[in-house]
């Protein structure tokens, strides 16, 4: 019982410094607060995709092949996001160091783009539909 509680009280304490040292976003501020809000607005352009897969999938809920398509075509897009993001910030150094420590921002900013085109695709198709010309 008492390992039970001793780790127990070690996540708390864990948890507890998390929240401590948690960096703010803060436009003005020094790079860890600009990660940070770099880190804010992929999130954003993350929630504001998933919120567009959703209209999407419920657009065309009543075509199974259309519905298999985009899956189809939005994990391939996933794995291409990823690659990509891995090919802009290759680094040899099992560190991760080549970048230095304005990396997560940049990192953060290419993610946001790319999420933020993709948005706008599929964005495209609920307006649209698909088999339009995409410009």
């Amino acid at each position: 019982m008492k390992i039970g509680l001793g780790i127990a009280l070690l996540l708390f304490a864990s948890i507890s410094y998390a929240e401590e040292t948690a960096f703010k976003c803060n436009p003005e501020g020094n790079q860890a607060e600009l990660n940070q809000c770099s880190y804010d607005h992929y999130q954003a352009a993350d929630k504001q995709l998933n919120t567009t897969w959703k209209k999407l999938m419920a657009k065309f809920k009543d075509d199974k092949t259309a519905t298999a398509k985009l899956k189809t075509a939005q994990k391939a897009w996933l794995v291409f996001r990823d690659a990509e993001i891995e090919a802009m910030f290759a680094c040899e150094a099992q560190d991760r160091t080549c970048w230095g420590s304005m990396e997560p921002m940049l990192r953060n900013g290419e993610l946001t783009t790319l999420t933020q085109a993709r948005t706008a695709r599929l964005q495209k198709y609920i307006q649209e539909g698909l088999g339009v010309p995409m410009e």
